[in-house]
């Protein structure tokens, strides 16, 4: 008896699980925005000090990741060949943390030392219509240098590109 009510409720679960995965995946799919290029506005840190050599690496890594990405029509801040572009949208960065870490901290012991930044990415429509607003983190926890953490969150505000918008074929 206890077997039968085992198997009434499980093999149902499961079933449905494995067919409603497959069904959220094209949801998500559907949910994706076509653009035709992407604009890089210069990253903004006005309340929190960012050293210079932070700010430059965070910008040229987003505009290389985004490449990778698969995005071809990156432009940079200012580039007037972005304003008669269709289906153009626009990345505001804003730093809402960081917090520099010590290399030597990391190379001596491995639980000290980190660098972590957290950067308030907004994508939004050339006419100001916000799109998607997410935070993003970049860190270096164990090995390397402080601009480290630069490609890190360069690395993740590219996935998060690819995963919400894709490149409309004209």
């Amino acid at each position: 008896m206890r077997r039968l009510l085992v198997r009434a409720i499980w093999i149902p679960l499961f079933v449905l699980l494995f067919t409603a995965r497959p069904l959220l995946a094209q949801n998500s799919q559907a949910l994706k925005s076509k653009v035709s290029a992407i604009q890089v506005e210069m990253i903004q840190s006005e309340e929190i000090k960012l050293p210079a050599e932070f700010k430059i690496a965070l910008y040229e890594n987003l505009i290389r990741q985004l490449g990778k990405e698969g995005f071809s029509q990156v432009y940079r801040d200012g580039d007037t060949r972005a304003g008669g572009m269709a289906d153009l949208v626009v990345l505001h960065s804003t730093v809402s943390k960081f917090k520099e870490g010590s290399e030597r901290a990391r190379q001596v012991t491995t639980f000290t030392g980190a660098t972590s930044i957290t950067i308030h990415c907004r994508f939004t429509k050339p006419d100001g219509e916000v799109l998607l607003e997410r935070d993003v983190n970049g860190k270096v926890r164990f090995f390397g240098g402080n601009l480290r953490a630069t490609h890190d969150f360069a690395k993740k505000a590219a996935r998060l590109t690819g995963q919400n918008f894709t490149i409309s074929s004209k």
